[in-house]
């Protein structure tokens, strides 16, 4: 499902389950040469919770989710299903 991230300036990626996100997230991370460690100390989160949402925990808090998200300078953005 995941391409590896190249050009980041058109990055964008269909999510459709939370191991998606959580791969999409570790590649990401991985790309920009950021530790989970790292990434947890940024986000303020626990790096337990770094392991779990990239191993695609389904019930991690969305909060915390969207931190992480905006530490690594990623947005979500939400359409209807086929949109562009």
């Amino acid at each position: 499902m995941m391409a590896n991230i190249k050009n980041q300036a058109d990055l964008s990626i269909k999510i459709g389950s939370a191991k998606d996100l959580g791969l999409f997230i570790q590649q990401f991370r991985s790309s920009q040469k950021i530790t989970q460690a790292d990434i947890s100390g940024l986000a303020n989160t626990g790096n337990r919770f770094i392991v779990e949402l990239e191993n695609g925990k389904e019930t991690v808090q969305l909060k915390k989710v969207l931190d992480v998200l905006n530490t690594l300078g990623l947005e979500m953005i939400i359409q209807r299903k086929g949109g562009n």
